[in-house]
């Protein structure tokens, strides 16, 4: 029987966050799933870098009526650069008189660890709702520190400049492309072969570096394709998900901006979209690369499961062998394989009934009459 906390199982989820990336892969697997990770950039701290001191120079020489820190790493690694520089007192005092705004528990952490108390977090986690309430002050004529988290925050800034505020950016570190480019490019040419289920983002640099790459090697359009069409997409918040949004794709992301709840997400989200079949008496739920019979999963080879993908999508109707050799991973042109490839999906699935031949036409699932396709929800 099919363990409850494997609702996963038979899913494949693409993997681009580069902090905590095992955390999240051992959640992921916890529940069945298949992960592939590749990182989509990494960090580069500023604390040698002549911009993030001068910036801390300018907060110094004329303190901010406000501080937003929108990180733990990042307000973290300021502090710590401006202990290195000798210039931490000083840093600490100025930042001491401003109204400090985190914007969700570790920035609130990293606050309080260094010395500081904020004002005020958002229960949301949002930078919106920071800007909101920055807005319904009034910022005309006040100074506000901005902790960035590697670039600039999108619609951030430019809201607060129209309505008279004075933005200081404080770029505490950046991203880059990984130093290992290959798994990246592994992970592309997987999701455009629709071999993941889910493609998960914890990051907006994250998604416009994969953007990036795919646009580089002249794949954006059949990305795009992917991501709309076939591949689901989650991220950890609407932040998160705007470089994807602004070219069409849309997302699934959790009320709580956190690995767990984005878990949990995909835990519901995956297994709703898949469709059931009651086939030959049997409860037959088809996955990405597996199969549910009767709640006892089916490990199906990559070709009968091109093969079962493509009959149920016209469940119960005959599909030829010309078509199902289509289907073939890579194609070929001899219509055995199309036989070999039903005898191994009739042996996976453990039902030789199930798939039905029909003669000089091709092949069918055996939907039961009264039943459809459905979804599950469980």
């Amino acid at each position: 029987m099919r363990e409850r906390n494997e609702p996963l199982a038979g899913f494949t989820v693409g993997v681009t966050a580069a902090r905590r990336a095992e955390e999240f892969g051992a959640l992921l697997e916890r529940r069945g799933a298949t992960v592939l990770h590749a990182p989509a950039l990494r960090t580069v701290p500023l604390a040698d870098d002549g911009e993030l001191r001068a910036a801390t120079r300018d907060v110094i020489r004329s303190a901010p009526d406000v501080v937003v820190a929108t990180t733990a790493v990042g307000f973290r690694g300021w502090t710590e650069a401006a202990d290195g520089w000798g210039l931490g007192d000083e840093l600490s005092t100025a930042l001491r008189g401003a109204e400090l705004l985190a914007r969700g528990p570790k920035a609130k952490g990293a606050v309080r660890a260094a010395g500081l108390t904020e004002t005020w977090s958002p229960a949301s986690e949002s930078m919106d709702e920071v800007l909101g309430r920055l807005l319904a002050e009034g910022v005309t004529g006040r100074r506000i520190a901005l902790q960035l988290h590697g670039e600039p925050v999108p619609g951030f800034i430019e809201p607060l400049r129209a309505a008279g505020a004075e933005v200081v950016p404080v770029p505490v570190y950046r991203w880059t492309d990984p130093e290992d480019i290959a798994p990246l490019d592994r992970l592309l040419d997987t999701t455009l072969a629709r071999g993941l289920d889910a493609l998960t983002f914890t990051s907006a640099p994250a998604a416009t570096s994969l953007l990036g790459r795919a646009r580089r090697r002249g794949l954006l359009p059949e990305l795009l394709g992917a991501l709309r069409e076939d591949v689901l997409v989650a991220c950890v918040g609407p932040v998160t998900a705007r470089p994807l949004r602004a070219l069409g794709v849309e997302s699934v992301h959790p009320e709580r901006f956190r690995l767990a709840p984005l878990v949990q997400l995909l835990c519901h989200e995956l297994p709703a979209r898949t469709p059931v079949l009651t086939i030959d008496g049997h409860r037959v739920e088809i996955r990405g690369h597996a199969v549910i019979v009767d709640d006892e999963p089916c490990r199906v080879p990559p070709a009968p499961m091109a093969l079962l993908h493509t009959l149920a999508r016209r469940p119960g109707r005959v599909v030829s062998r010309t078509e199902l050799l289509r289907a073939l991973p890579g194609g070929g042109t001899d219509e055995h394989a199309v036989e070999t490839a039903v005898a191994r999906l009739r042996t996976a699935l453990g039902a030789p009934g199930l798939v039905q031949t029909v003669v000089k036409r091709g092949y069918r699932l055996a939907l039961d009459p009264a039943a459809g396709a459905g979804h599950t929800d469980s």
